[in-house]
């Protein structure tokens, strides 16, 4: 009769021994053997009639790999099954020579398999975490740069004869010159566009007053402030840190001139960018921009006080791993075994996931979170109103609902949607039991918080 043992041979590391007997395996290595028998299309013999002492020569030592085998599989999950033991993935096999596996010689066979354990702990207090809530207000700059980016989004574009403005839009032909404007035989030739503002305050000096095939005369390094020249020495084919080729002299030619003429602020201008609401004052439009900004940095405050209470929870809820274990779990449970070096780069990486796993599996079970089937229906209907845009999409609406039917029959549709439901409800309660202090900043100190974290 099968049995399974177990014995602890680390930190939360076991070992099941799996012992199967004769009369385990032997059955059913007899009854596979008399299946091939009647079955096994061998030249020279009717289906049905190939003598037994071949097939047991042919099929045997196979099928009685496979019989004792799939008898250790069926016990091993049988004790798993009945004893519920909370461990990580599934067993590991220890190493078992099959070659010591002989069918001419039933025996009693050992097989060994080592189990990870999942550690108890205790979730560090929430309530307990010093956050903060960086709040960005609204400037009125900010509300300036909003109206004048929709007032040139919606605005005509023109072609005036001369450079006179540091909005133009200037369609440039770059050649690679000498200082003096001599052309460099074989030199960099290329054709971009550039708002005049974007050039240093003298090289813009240069071009006012200008006309189309009409050039100047620059050095890289002297035309562009270092965060433009970067983009411009990528532009035109060279490294972007390329300290050489920013004292490169360029013939910049002018190809075409444009100019975007602004949108008037008209109510009909104001319908268009909110047309659910009755905007008819340059005031009224600054108040809802304001609130608009102020609701998107909001957005971007939560994102950024949710990533301190990630880090809160990982760095306060202490916990032990089977370390040994999850190391040999790592390196054999993709489809590519890893190296041991690459097991070492990642698993301090991989042993975090792991720890956040547990820590927001305890807190969904724990707190009755869930999202129903309505929710993620919802979700599904917002995402593809999303997709579509402004598009016009007529007033036969249906449809919608049976490519939602379509997506809930999707498992990965649904376990994408799930999985961004919950962990919304997740953060959503957390940061209901956190006592975030509130603090204004700018937004650039915002975007720096948010560049230095991510999850």
């Amino acid at each position: 009769m099968a049995t399974v043992t177990r014995e602890n041979i680390g930190l939360l590391h076991d070992k099941l021994t799996v012992k199967v007997s004769k009369d385990d395996y032997l059955p059913a290595f007899d009854k596979k053997l008399k299946e091939y028998s009647k079955t096994a299309n061998i030249p020279g013999f009717r289906k049905g009639m190939v003598p037994a002492g071949m097939i047991k020569k042919m099929y045997g030592p196979s099928i009685f790999s496979d019989e004792i085998l799939k008898s250790v599989e069926k016990e091993l999950y049988t004790w798993l099954n009945a004893e519920k033991p909370e461990i990580f993935g599934q067993p590991l096999p220890l190493s078992t020579d099959l070659r010591d596996i002989n069918m001419n010689t039933p025996a009693d066979y050992e097989f060994g398999f080592e189990i990870g354990l999942k550690p108890d702990y205790t979730l560090a207090d929430i309530a307990k975490a010093k956050v903060t809530l960086h709040k960005v207000a609204a400037t009125d700059a900010m509300v300036d740069e909003e109206i004048g980016r929709m007032q040139i989004k919606g605005g005509k574009m023109t072609e005036p004869e001369t450079v006179d403005n540091d909005e133009n839009v200037l369609n440039i032909l770059f050649t690679e010159a000498d200082k003096d404007g001599v052309m460099v035989e074989g030199g960099v030739s290329k054709e971009n566009s550039v708002i005049l503002k974007y050039l240093t305050a003298a090289t813009q000096k240069k071009f006012m007053g200008k006309k189309v095939g009409e050039s100047v005369t620059v050095q890289l390094s002297k035309a562009f402030d270092d965060d433009k020249l970067e983009m411009f020495l990528q532009d035109l084919g060279f490294d972007k840190d390329d300290k050489e080729a920013a004292k490169k002299y360029f013939n910049l030619e002018i190809v075409k001139i444009g100019l975007v003429e602004k949108r008037d602020l008209t109510e009909d201008f104001f319908k268009e960018i909110f047309p659910a609401k009755e905007i008819k004052t340059e005031a009224e439009l600054r108040e809802a921009l304001k609130e608009e900004i102020e609701n998107y940095w909001l957005g971007q405050s939560r994102n950024q006080l949710q990533d301190q209470l990630y880090h809160y929870l990982l760095d306060e809820t202490k916990m032990e791993f089977p370390v040994e274990f999850l190391k040999r779990w790592l390196q054999t449970g993709g489809d590519k075994e890893k190296t041991a070096e690459q097991v070492e780069t990642e698993f301090p990486s991989f042993s975090n996931q792991l720890k956040w796993t547990l820590i927001s599996d305890k807190l969904i079970k724990e707190n009755g979170l869930e999202v129903g089937n309505e929710e993620l229906r919802e979700y599904m209907k917002v995402e593809i109103m999303r997709y579509f845009g402004t598009m016009n999409l007529g007033e036969d609406t249906g449809w919608i609902e049976s490519y939602i039917d379509r997506m809930m029959k999707d498992e990965k549709q649904v376990d994408s949607s799930y999985r961004r439901l919950i962990t919304d409800k997740l953060f959503n309660w957390i940061e209901g039991q956190a006592k975030a202090k509130e603090k204004v900043v700018t937004a650039e100190e915002l975007t720096a918080m948010q560049h230095h974290h991510g999850h």
